[in-house]
């Protein structure tokens, strides 16, 4: 008899995960356990750059290899008495929130890799002597730290398929869907994690542009644009000016001549709420516009 289509996806959940856990048991047991050994004698990077590049990658590893993998097995094994993996798949994804920390290390752990692949021969032949190895299938270590990254959304994608094939009447029905929300919700708090770290990252190098100001810095303000402007300040003058719009204020600044440290000096800050624009109609000075807030009123020229 012809297989039903919801089993198959099942079977290739566990077909993947028994994949997975052996990639996994490759990074935690074989590279950051071989790794570590030699950082402990000294011999090639210091032990905390090992732990930066692997993260949590070990919590996740025993994770799967001992509780996730075992009980899908047990579940594909009793199919035809108890044909169902959604309740399995709820008391996963709680734990899927880990990956977050590890997603959002991976771009600063591949960085690290190639820095003291650089800086570190014994570091480099170590990894080139493990990379050698059958059990890497000639990949090489990022290649393979990239897949913790990637198994999430696969879950997300067979757990679908897995749904959508569901007799409507499956015992399963109920649970699996349940579970594909909750995997959902691990996926966009996943994403969501490295959209507001990047967010964090540009905002923060904003900061140091401006000096690290203290009024200004603020973890919760978001940077809309930022530009150069001239300001014109009578009819035969202007001079080169700069703009950073954020959420809740207006910097008007000016570049610094010498720049040590920051970019530009902040010379006037206008509160966006209450801010008006109106743009000027001057044929002598074209693209020109009116700013005015609860500070000040300024005259300036766009590009």
């Amino acid at each position: 008899a012809q297989e039903p289509e919801e089993k198959k996806i099942a079977l290739e959940l566990l077909e993947t995960e028994q994949a997975y856990v052996g990639r996994l048991h490759l990074l935690d047991q074989v590279f950051y356990m071989e790794l570590m050994n030699e950082a402990k004698n000294g011999k090639t990077v210091p032990e905390e750059v090992v732990k930066m590049i692997f993260s949590n990658i070990s919590s996740i590893y025993q994770f799967h290899a001992k509780f996730f993998l075992p009980e899908l097995q047990k579940r594909m094994e009793d199919w035809s008495s108890n044909p169902r993996i959604g309740d399995v798949i709820q008391k996963l994804a709680p734990f899927l929130k880990m990956y977050g920390e590890y997603v959002k290390n991976f771009d600063k752990a591949v960085e690290l890799i190639s820095v003291w692949l650089e800086k570190s021969p014994p570091f480099q032949e170590l990894i080139a002597d493990i990379q050698k190895r059958k059990v890497c299938a000639n990949l090489t270590l990022q290649h393979h730290m990239l897949e913790p990254v990637q198994r999430i959304p696969r879950y997300e994608l067979l757990l679908k398929d897995y749904v959508r094939k569901l007799p409507p009447e499956s015992p399963d029905r109920a649970d699996a869907e349940k579970a594909l929300e909750m995997i959902f919700m691990v996926a966009k708090h996943s994403n969501a994690a490295i959209a507001e770290m990047e967010r964090l990252q540009n905002l923060w190098e904003v900061y140091q542009r401006l000096g690290l100001e203290d009024d200004i810095v603020d973890p919760s303000n978001e940077l809309i644009k930022e530009g150069p402007v001239l300001k014109i300040s009578s009819r035969n003058s202007t001079s080169e000016k700069y703009l950073f719009l954020f959420n809740n204020m207006l910097l008007y600044c000016v570049p610094k001549v010498i720049q040590v440290g920051a970019e530009f000096q902040v010379h006037l800050r206008i509160d966006t709420d209450g801010l008006k624009v109106r743009e000027l109609n001057d044929t002598e000075f074209p693209h020109t516009f009116l700013v005015s807030g609860k500070q000040r009123t300024l005259e300036l020229q766009a590009r």
